[in-house]
Formats: structure tokens, C-alpha cells, sequence
């Protein structure tokens, strides 16, 4: 993901910055509760398309496997 891009982009929802999953393809925003997919390089920013976290998620714990 191009550091600049993700610099400029917001949450469509709560305008709060995005965090940039590597591993899902996703873009997160902790202040909405949701991920943005990143399909062929593109960000989907679309609030329909994204998934919405789960609560360890938000508070920024990762899931076990």
C-alpha cells in the first residue's frame, strides 16, 4: 500500500485515519469498527463492502489462530 495514498484516505464513515493491514488486505479503522478490503490494489472504501471488526479487533488485540 503507497504510504502516500494511505495518508490521504479516511474512514467514509467516522473520517478517522486508516490503518493498513498487510496481512488481510485490509484497511482499518478502529473508530467505525470496520475493514475496508483492498481488492488488486485498490481500496474498496465502501461502508456495503466492508466487514466489520470484532471486538478484540477494535481494541487492537490480535485474534489466535
Amino acid at each position: 500500500m503507497d504510504k502516500q495514498l494511505l495518508a490521504l484516505l479516511v474512514c467514509p464513515v467516522s473520517h478517522a485515519p486508516l490503518h493498513y493491514d498487510a496481512a488481510a488486505q485490509e484497511l482499518i479503522c478502529t473508530a467505525s469498527g470496520l475493514a475496508y478490503p483492498i481488492r488488486d490494489g485498490i481500496p474498496v472504501m465502501l461502508e456495503d463492502e466492508a466487514r466489520p471488526l470484532s471486538a478484540d479487533e477494535r481494541l487492537g488485540k490480535k485474534e489466535a489462530d
